[in-house]
């Protein structure tokens, strides 16, 4: 592990499931974990790779575990793709391959989603994906229209198991069409990072990622150049680290753990 404190990191992104909840439950040391931030003054977003639900979502349902949360304190890959689109494609027709969570979002950002003649094709996790939808996404894929997704994750952790993710809609476009996204947004890529740096006026140096997923959350600290931390409250095991070529920062085995390091 690295030398980094985290005396001077003052905003920490907190990923969701495996690392603040499990399931439908908080973790029972997430709100204690949380006292420790409002007590030092330090903020935190939550962050999300999930386009398939609204911050609006999301915040409602810590809510309801007993974390009041409004949507402002939740920053999800759709929203980190409002900000991406919004700087390089700012009039662009966009055709969209997302749930009415996300074309909501999209909407009231004034995003113009069209279903004819598009700039670009937007590919979020759309669990309402249909065979429509997916044939019109590709052919305006082979006409060499400008392709984004989301993220990258091909399955998605339910309480009944995995489910197919946008990274597996991106392998089944990819072998329809010979193509794969010119840019994806979320974890581990920069422009999630990037698009969180145009809202909040940190530095690097002053920013942590927490969260259970080597290849998303951990690599994403590496990516980016912010601090990373690991917890072993989900998917990943100590041996599972141990045997992953990257390093985090720090490894502990839940966010409970990191108040320590304030002292």
């Amino acid at each position: 592990m690295t030398t980094k404190s985290l005396q001077n990191v003052k905003l920490f992104l907190i990923d969701l499931d495996g690392t603040f909840y499990l399931g439908p439950n908080l973790f029972p040391w997430s709100q204690s974990f949380m006292n420790s931030l409002k007590e030092r003054g330090k903020q935190y977003l939550f962050l999300t790779n999930n386009s398939s639900a609204s911050r609006r979502y999301y915040a409602e349902k810590i809510s309801g575990m007993g974390f009041a949360t409004t949507p402002a304190d939740v920053f999800s890959s759709t929203t980190a793709t409002i900000i991406y689109l919004k700087k390089h494609y700012a009039d662009a027709r966009i055709y969209v391959l997302g749930t009415p969570f996300m074309e909501d979002e999209l909407q009231e950002a004034d995003i113009n989603l069209v279903q004819d003649e598009p700039d670009i094709v937007l590919l979020g996790f759309d669990k309402t994906l249909t065979y429509q939808k997916l044939q019109n996404a590709c052919y305006w894929i082979r006409k060499g229209k400008t392709y984004i997704a989301t993220h990258p994750d091909i399955n998605c952790p339910t309480e009944n198991g995995p489910i197919p993710d946008t990274g597996a809609m991106i392998e089944l476009i990819a072998t329809s069409t010979e193509r794969r996204p010119d840019v994806i947004i979320g974890k581990p890529y920069q422009p999630i990072i990037d698009a969180l740096f145009e809202l909040y006026p940190y530095h690097r140096d002053e920013v942590a990622i927490v969260g259970d997923r080597l290849y998303t959350d951990i690599q994403t600290g590496i990516n980016a150049g912010i601090v990373s931390i690991l917890v072993l409250s989900g998917e990943t095991t100590r041996e599972m680290y141990d045997a992953w070529n990257g390093a985090a920062d720090f490894v502990l085995n839940t966010i409970g753990d990191i108040s320590a390091y304030f002292e």
